[in-house]
């Protein structure tokens, strides 16, 4: 049974880089054929795909966020962090991680093992 975990700062201050960690046990982020994710909830607001990392290491971003998003991983502790710099108060969120098999990508929250979610909060 897999599982992941969010962890990070609740808090962020604008202009600031949003750092998060998700660690994962009972399955290896090197398996394939799964899309290694994070996504995001605003308040009021459906979900919004950050992008994610393959087994092989590869990258997507979505191209709204791509230019300050970075999502990278660490296969000897096996977990996979998410870096997005800049943010303002309208990155405030519930931040989740979640494996999806690759052709359940954007289907929805049923879809894959996720995290619980964690809130960040962009404020001064």
């Amino acid at each position: 049974q897999v599982q992941l975990q969010e962890s990070g700062p609740g808090l962020v201050k604008p202009s600031q880089t949003l750092s998060l960690t998700c660690t994962v046990s009972g399955g290896s982020i090197t398996t394939a054929y799964y899309f290694w994710s994070w996504i995001r909830q605003p308040p009021g607001k459906g979900l919004e795909w950050i992008g994610y990392i393959r087994s092989s290491g590869t990258t997507y971003y979505n191209p709204s966020l791509k230019s300050r998003t970075s999502i990278s991983r660490d296969t000897s502790k096996n977990q996979f962090t998410l870096q997005l710099s800049s943010v303002t108060p309208e990155d405030t969120a519930v931040y989740y991680c979640a494996r999806v098999y690759y052709s359940d990508y954007e289907k929805g929250r049923d879809f894959g093992s996720w995290g619980q979610g964690t809130q960040v909060t962009v404020s001064s």
